[in-house]
This record gives C-alpha cells, structure tokens and sequence, in this order.
C-alpha cells in the first residue's frame, strides 16, 4: 500500500461528508509528458488522440480543507498504469481529481455491522471503523493476497478485526466468501462489502438469496475485476 498526497489550490472547494466515498483521477500516461485533459464525447472520455484516458477510483482517505490536501491509498500490484504512478509520483507531477462520489450513511441506531473486504477496501473500512457507533459490535474481515498488507486499523472499541490470507493461486475474493459465509448476522446487522468484482458478486448472492437479507441492510460494491488493468471500476480502493 502506497499513499500518496495531492496538494494544490484546485482542491478548494472539494468536500467529502460521507465516510467510503469515491474520487476519480485522470492519471498522465506515460509518466512525465503531462496531463492531458480528454473531452467527453456524449458517451465516453477521449484523449485528442482518440484514446480512452487512464481514469481511476479511490477512497479519499484524508481531505484537509485547511492545507488543500488529499491522501489517497493505492494497492501496488504489478505493473498496472496505478501502481506505476503510486510508486513513481513526486512533487510537481500532476493529475487531475473530480468527485467525490457515493458514500456511506450510517444507520447511527444499528446494534451490529459486518465490514468485508480485500485490499482495495482498507481504505474505506479505515473511515468506517473511525465513525461508527462505538456502542455497536463491528465484524471486520479483510482478506490479503500479501500478508504485509496487514497493517494497524483505527481503533473502535468494539471491533474485531480478522485476516485472512489469500492461497497462492487460489482466486481473488475466495478467502473473503468463506468468511463472510461463515459471520453471524444477527437481526438488524448492517453489512458493508466490498472488493473484486466476480467474489463480491458472489456474496451479494449469499447475503440476500440464501441469508435472505434485507437490501436496505446491506452495500455491496465490486471495486475492480480480476485480470483487468484498463479501464477503471465503480471503485478501486
């Protein structure tokens, strides 16, 4: 995991109320040939080239109003046009952020809630263990392909926290499954998913065919596909 801060006077203005939101960045590829802003077609952004831009989603993990600030956390995982600007960023370099977008409102009267996620949700559940409730018990369960993705998490006092490590070879999101098949969900648990796409679809299934739980009660959200490194997803991390 990478953080990496944007600065500047354009970040005026940008407000984020809701823990687990989005931010989208239109990110300069190749590395040091500057951002070049695309144009929307009616249907889709293009560069004037007709290219497609390189957008991606993040969790604002810290907006300063005072400092015009923004910390973004980005899983580094192979060569892909994030990781390579995550690692390889550094003053002066630009990218461009629009947002942000959904959140998540917290039932404040919700006696439980379930957290689940990969990688890419740390940064969302970091800002959920931060606001929720602290007299509701909070199920958090976050699978790691990389054990050294393990890392401290905010303190809620009636958390607990587990992680479960990803098999090599085993697909993204399978450890998660098992665990959030395995979760007591008692009446009126309040359930937040998120991560690869195909798993949490899986468990999406899970929770409201089989489990039969309320869709109120429950936000599910795919944050990338597997083996997919172009364009971006309702959210990455």
């Amino acid at each position: 995991m990478v953080r990496v801060t944007l600065a500047g006077p354009e970040l005026g203005g940008l407000a984020v109320e809701q823990p687990a939101a989005s931010v989208r960045l239109l990110l300069p590829v190749p590395r040091g040939q500057g951002l070049v802003v695309p144009r929307w077609n009616g249907n889709e952004f293009l560069l004037p080239d007709g290219g497609r831009p390189t957008i991606r989603t993040f969790t604002p993990r810290r907006l300063d109003p005072r400092t015009l600030e923004l910390d973004v956390d980005v899983v580094v995982h192979g060569a892909g046009p994030a990781s390579v600007w995550a690692e390889t960023a550094g003053p002066g370099d630009e990218a461009a952020v629009s947002g942000p977008g959904r959140g998540y409102v917290v039932d404040q009267r919700a006696p439980a809630f379930l957290l689940a996620g990969d990688e890419t949700a740390i940064p969302a559940i970091s800002q959920l263990l931060e606001v929720l409730p602290h007299d509701a018990h909070v199920d958090v369960h976050i699978e790691a392909a990389q054990p050294e993705a393990a890392l401290p998490l905010p303190h809620h006092p009636a958390a607990a926290v587990h992680w479960w490590n990803l098999p090599p070879g085993a697909p993204a999101g399978e450890t998660l499954r098992v665990a959030v098949r395995a979760a007591d969900v008692e009446p009126g648990t309040r359930v937040w998913v998120a991560g690869e796409a195909a798993a949490v679809q899986r468990i999406r299934r899970h929770l409201f065919d089989e489990r039969g739980l309320a869709r109120s009660d429950a936000t599910v959200r795919g944050y990338w596909k597997s083996g997919r490194t172009g364009d971006d997803e309702d959210d990455s991390q």
